[in-house]
């Protein structure tokens, strides 16, 4: 599948990855407020990249048989979960919004790009 052509805003975390190393910003927009419930805080997240001339690409789940390749966009529902997909992108910060609608940008810095220190 040619995601360019078909799905032009949104990319898989593969691509994402791409993204991000090549220069585009990884933007966090907080869908549902964060609430603590026991020893985490839980909310919803999602992730867009979005280059310097304003390109938004949303980060969507891969498409599978079980859900009869449909996109889906990908949420977190943890802090934990969004610091964990950041760092494995190769952030050494987190940067999470707590509120509905707020949103923070994290760019790599090049000597980042090799993983997180």
């Amino acid at each position: 599948m040619n995601w360019d052509i078909e799905a032009p805003n949104v990319v898989t975390e593969a691509r994402f990855r791409e993204l991000v190393e090549s220069g585009y910003n990884a933007e966090i927009l907080c869908q549902e407020s964060a609430h603590k419930k026991g020893p985490s805080y839980y909310g919803v997240w999602i992730m867009r990249v979005v280059s310097d001339e304003g390109v938004e690409k949303l980060l969507v789940t891969a498409r599978t048989r079980t859900t009869y390749n449909d996109i889906k966009i990908r949420e977190f529902k943890t802090i934990t979960g969004v610091v964990s997909f950041l760092i494995g992108i190769g952030f050494s910060h987190a940067d999470v919004p707590l509120e509905e609608g707020q949103r923070t940008t994290h760019k790599l810095a090049a000597p980042d790009k090799g993983g997180s220190k």
